[in-house]
Parts: structure tokens; C-alpha cells; sequence
């Protein structure tokens, strides 16, 4: 039964999502499981899971999906649950920003892997962050929120991470 929900979610996904999770996320831990003493390989799969992924893509989520179920009095459990969900992934990106902070400080290598995977991925993320179906990903009104405040929600939160880290976008 679960498995058939699964599925036809599958089904509903974009192919940049696909590309994300199924291409990206999976290759990058092959890489890892392959050579777990490569440091690249770990900052590269660090900077998928937790800065794309968990933080960029899941907290973008979380914040436009809950603020509209709140706002519509929707799935109040839902919303409760997601929220503990939610702040248990906010440790998981501390993780993550940590260990690229670290990284980054005892070596010159980290720094461009990260670079390097941001500037593959980010416009898949770009694609993710718009609803299935939408005719312009540019130009969407979804969830009672633009194209535009989306897209500046997660660009600002990748900002901030990566000025902690030290690796800033510019």
C-alpha cells in the first residue's frame, strides 16, 4: 500500500527533482561509500544532502507549505508533525554547514568542490522549487507566494550558510 503511494508520487515529481535525489544524491554517495577517506567526496555529498537538499530545497518547503496550512486552518497534525521534523533537519544542516566550515578552513580543496557542485545543481534546485505543471517556472503563484519570494527565501538561506562556511556565492 505504501509503496503504491511512493510510487505515484514518484510519478508527480519534476525530472529536476528526479535529477536531485535519484542522479545527483545517489552518485555522490556511491562516491562516498567507494572512497570514505576522499575529502572531496564527502564535501561534495555535504554540500548535496544538507546545503542543497535539507536546507535549500526542505526548509524552503517547510516554510511556504506550513505558513499556508496554518493560514488556511489545514492539517493542523500535519503541521505539528512536519514542524518536528523540521527542527530535528535544522541539526542535521548545523551538521552539515560545520563540517563545510571545517573543511574549507583546514584546506584548500573544499572550497571549489563546493563551488563546483552549487553551480551543477543549483539551477535543478531552481526547477525544484517551482509547482509541477507550471507552465513558467520564472512566474508561478503557488501557496499564496510568488516565483520571486520563494526563490529569495532559499537563495537568502544558502547565502548566509555559505558566508558561514566561508565560501560565499561572490
Amino acid at each position: 500500500m505504501i509503496a503504491a503511494h511512493v510510487q505515484r508520487a514518484r510519478e508527480l515529481v519534476s525530472p529536476a527533482f528526479r535529477k536531485l535525489f535519484d542522479g545527483a544524491l545517489v552518485d555522490a554517495h556511491d562516491a562516498l561509500v567507494r572512497s570514505p577517506q576522499d575529502l572531496a567526496a564527502k564535501v561534495r555529498f555535504v554540500t548535496i544532502y544538507h546545503l542543497i537538499l535539507e536546507s535549500t530545497l526542505g526548509l524552503t518547503s517547510f516554510r511556504f507549505i506550513t505558513q499556508y496550512l496554518e493560514r488556511e486552518g489545514l492539517l493542523p497534525g500535519f503541521v505539528e508533525g512536519y514542524s518536528l521534523i523540521h527542527h530535528d533537519e535544522t541539526r542535521h544542516i548545523g551538521y552539515g554547514v560545520w563540517f563545510l566550515r571545517e573543511a574549507v578552513r583546514d584546506t584548500s580543496e573544499a572550497e571549489p568542490v563546493i563551488r563546483a557542485t552549487l553551480t551543477e545543481l543549483l539551477p535543478l534546485v531552481g526547477e525544484s522549487l517551482s509547482p509541477p505543471g507550471e507552465g513558467d517556472a520564472d512566474d508561478f503563484d503557488a501557496l499564496g507566494v510568488t516565483a520571486d519570494e520563494v526563490r529569495e527565501f532559499a537563495l537568502g538561506g544558502l547565502t548566509r550558510r555559505l558566508e558561514i562556511i566561508g565560501a560565499p556565492l561572490v
